[in-house]
Parts: structure tokens; sequence; C-alpha cells
């Protein structure tokens, strides 16, 4: 019994030493610890995809300037979709509708506006793709809505959209 007694004692003496809530393991841990390699080959197990991060990559991009006598908000907003980018140069391509869209910034007159706009005037998509361009401004932009977002087009369907941006 004193044996027992002994062993048991030392084994809580020393458990009683380590914090019950500190699982940091030492050393090997299994089959999970082990140090994991990524893989540039598609296909292979360990592959995986660059991420897209929209607005990282639109921070990368010029914001395009542009000077204009025109001063009502709905104007300037159409004079920053005119103006919006198409190009690898100035815009982000976004793709997964039957239409590419191009989202960009454009200041006029001092007021930066986030674009997403088709490659020409022609081109025209649904006007629900501008509420939902409105709704994750942030997301698509990084920088909030400072305003409505105004089209240019139809009731039903526009070629471009604008929103102004709070990006301070």
């Amino acid at each position: 019994m004193k044996k027992i007694l002994l062993s048991t004692t030392i084994v809580l003496a020393l458990a009683a030493c380590e914090d019950p809530f500190n699982r940091q393991g030492v050393g090997f841990t299994g089959i999970d610890g082990e140090p994991r390699t990524i893989s540039d080959v598609p296909g292979a197990v360990a592959f995986v995809p660059p991420a897209t991060n929209v607005p990282a990559e639109l921070a990368e991009l010029p914001t395009i300037a542009v000077i204009s006598d025109q001063v009502d908000p709905i104007k300037k907003a159409r004079v920053a979709i005119d103006n919006g980018g198409v190009s690898p140069d100035n815009a982000v391509q976004l793709s997964g509708s039957a239409t590419d869209l191009f989202l960009s910034t454009v200041d006029v007159n001092g007021t930066v506006y986030g674009v997403l706009r088709t490659r020409n005037s022609a081109t025209r998509v649904d006007n629900s793709i501008g509420a939902i361009f409105g709704d994750e401004t942030e997301r698509f932009t990084g920088c909030l809505a400072a305003g409505d977002v105004f089209g240019k087009g139809s009731s039903s369907r526009s070629s471009g959209f604008a929103v102004p941006l709070n990006c301070s």
C-alpha cells in the first residue's frame, strides 16, 4: 500500500507543476505535428491555389485622376464611370459572370469613386449587380461607401456603376 501511495503522490506532484490548460506539445506530437509543405503543382495533394484578394490588388493600382466642370453628384459619378479603368494597368478584372467587369478607383475633382464597369459602354449588365456592388463596397474596395451607387444606363441595365468612397 505504501508503494502505491508513494508512486501516486509522485505522479500527482509532477502533474501539479504543469498548467492543465496549456495544451502545447513538446517534440513529436504525431502526424499532425509534422511540418507541412505546400506545392505549386496543380493536382498535387499539398497544392494551395493563390488567393484572390481584390482590395489588395486594387490598392496596388493607381487612382485615375479626372478634372471635370461637373458638380452634381450624379454627373460626377457618370464622369467616373466613363473614365474607369478597363486594362490590367488600372483596373482589377472580375470574372465569373457572362460579362467581365473591371473595378477601379477614379478621383473626380477630389471625390474618390469606386467604379465597376464593362469593357465598353455598349455592353450592359443588370442593375442588380450595381445594388450588390453598393452593398459590398467595403469587401470589394476596402473602403466604406460614402453615398449611393450611381449607374450609367437605363432603369434595368447599365454599363457601369460608381459609388463615392470614404477610405480614411
